[in-house]
């Protein structure tokens, strides 16, 4: 099995700022684009924690065109199987808790994400500016960042206690992803 952390992160513009969750991580694999889905399957078989994140809904983790041969996901239900042997994934996008909860796959995971002011405005946060959100996604990825190298449990626990649990107090954005953070077991099968 390899140690080195695998991370699925499909390159696009608007997501740039999860780069600094594992910009610190000394092995890792960083696939962004040009895999076929097949590969990617492979890679998660062969990769100890797996981390997963970008754009989403509660079907999986768009592709956002930048992997060949794919439908509109990269991560979805026909990497159930692979995902469900590992211990520690973590799945950040929006709804991935939903994605997690249906597949009852195991890992940490966050709810619908706010990481934009549309998605501010279209989840009913009023009087939100691109700073809050800014503060917000800074301060999520910092404290991620910081429990990235324990296990996803432990990394939950973490979060729950972090400084993100402080902003969420002040900052409504914080408050509303930070509400919709979650952690599911490894049932096994």
């Amino acid at each position: 099995m390899n140690t080195t952390t695998l991370i699925i992160h499909p390159k696009d513009p608007s997501t740039v700022f999860l780069n600094d969750v594992y910009s610190a991580i000394p092995k890792k694999l960083v696939v962004q684009e040009g895999k076929t889905k097949k590969e990617v399957y492979e890679m998660i078989d062969s990769h100890e924690q797996v981390l997963m994140m970008g754009h989403g809904s509660p079907s999986g983790l768009f592709a956002i065109g930048q992997f060949p041969e794919t439908s509109l996901y990269i991560i979805d239900n026909e990497m159930i199987s692979i995902l469900e042997k590992k211990q520690n994934n973590v799945f950040i996008w929006c709804y991935a808790s939903s994605f997690i909860d249906k597949t009852n796959l195991p890992g940490f995971a966050t709810g619908m994400f706010i990481s934009e002011v549309g998605e501010a405005l279209s989840c009913g946060l009023k009087g939100i500016n691109q700073q809050i959100v800014d503060e917000s996604n800074c301060t999520f990825v910092r404290e991620i960042a910081k429990s990235i190298h324990l296990d996803s449990r432990s990394m939950f626990k973490n979060i729950l206690q972090s400084n993100y649990k402080k902003l969420a107090v002040i900052n409504p954005v914080a408050k509303y992803n930070y509400d919709r953070i979650k952690h599911n077991e490894l049932i096994h099968k």
